[in-house]
């Protein structure tokens, strides 16, 4: 049946050849079978947790009496509508439409999510560093707020504003071949190279105003606040993908439009009648030219930095935090309280979409 169905057989195992074998054989074994045919119960959680302990993500199908034991011990169990009542209560999912491809599409629509959910964690843990440093600096050496409250909150709300369509960004497809882990070590040193350099063009900021123009106070704060706004929002562009952006990797429609829209209304501000409120004053020609190219200097700086910051990433010392990840297997209903199971991972090897204990299959 598999060679008509096309999918290679790299192995088959009976259930009296897994009786014949103890625990330690029957896990040097599973690995390497396609087709496990005529087990027990018994023999399929067995099998199941052989795979397990070899660092496979196991998913099991079953839909009768006999499957329940199988579907317990799988990290993922699944199930039918029309299933035996038990089979049911041992799953974690049921299936309502007679395709496996929905399994496809929400493994594919969950990577998609954890993505487009990482880009604002990047874009909000380096801004906010690199602003807190800016500001605080800024208010340490200057005879006034940089920045008054009010102004601070009135930025916070158009930059969260602007990443409101994130969820609806395009991913890269580089990005749904694999799953992707919650990486704190990452998510930090992106922080701490990125944060900085936000800073180093608030700085530029800060000088432009205060040598260039002479700036009062209202002057010097509507200039850091439309220069703020112009970086911390446009970066997304460049934090979304790990390609070039635009030219190798397109952003949702309504993300570009949402974050242009911010720009433009940040830089509006301080010529709309609201501006004497708000403790904005009008900024000279000038200005805007010298924004632009600081904008531009600060987009390129991003860029190359991603590279460097991608191309560490994918040092050993970081595959090794990526393989120890892929051994941490959070058992079923119990996530809260799993420990790391110190178990080496095997590489995952193409096969048959209903082999047991495929990876995603």
């Amino acid at each position: 049946m598999c060679e008509q169905l096309g999918m290679p057989v790299e192995g088959t195992v009976t259930g009296d050849q897994i009786d014949a074998m103890d625990d330690a054989d029957l896990a040097r074994t599973a690995p390497d079978v396609t087709v496990f045919a005529r087990v027990s119960p018994e023999q399929k959680a067995r099998v199941i947790l052989a795979l397990r302990q070899k660092g496979r993500a196991v998913g099991f199908l079953g839909d009768g009496v006999n499957d329940a034991l199988a579907l317990h011990r799988a990290d993922v169990g699944i199930s039918v509508d029309s299933a035996v009542d038990v089979a049911k209560d041992a799953a974690d999912m049921i299936l309502l439409e007679k395709d496996l491809g929905v399994l496809a599409d929400g493994v594919t629509e969950g990577r998609r999510i954890f993505a487009n959910t990482i880009k604002y964690v990047l874009m909000g843990t380096s801004s906010n560093f690199g602003n807190m440093f800016s500001a605080s600096l800024a208010s340490l050496l200057l005879p006034f707020l940089p920045m008054p409250p009010g102004q601070i909150l009135l930025n916070n709300l158009l930059y969260d504003s602007s990443q409101l369509a994130i969820p609806t960004d395009n991913v890269d497809a580089s990005q749904l071949r694999a799953p992707s882990h919650w990486d704190i070590p990452a998510i930090r040193r992106f922080m701490l190279l990125f944060g900085p350099i936000s800073s180093l063009f608030d700085f530029a900021t800060f000088g432009l105003m205060l040598v260039a123009f002479h700036a009062a106070p209202p002057e010097f704060r509507s200039g850091w606040f439309i220069e703020s706004i112009a970086t911390q929002t446009l970066i997304v562009f460049a934090v979304r993908t790990r390609r070039v952006p635009f030219l190798r990797s397109r952003p949702a429609l309504p993300l570009t439009l949402g974050v242009l829209a911010v720009v433009a209304l940040g830089t509006w501000l301080p010529y709309s009648p609201a501006a004497g409120f708000l403790g904005f004053t009008p900024l000279p020609a000038p200005f805007f030219l010298a924004l632009v190219g600081m904008v531009v200097a600060y987009l390129v700086l991003v860029e190359l930095a991603k590279v460097l910051y991608y191309s560490r990433l994918e040092r050993p010392r970081d595959a090794a935090i990526r393989r120890r990840a892929y051994r941490h297997r959070i058992a079923r209903r119990a996530a809260r309280f799993s420990v790391a199971t110190g178990v080496r991972t095997r590489q995952a090897r193409p096969a048959s979409p209903l082999a047991v204990g495929e990876d995603e299959r």
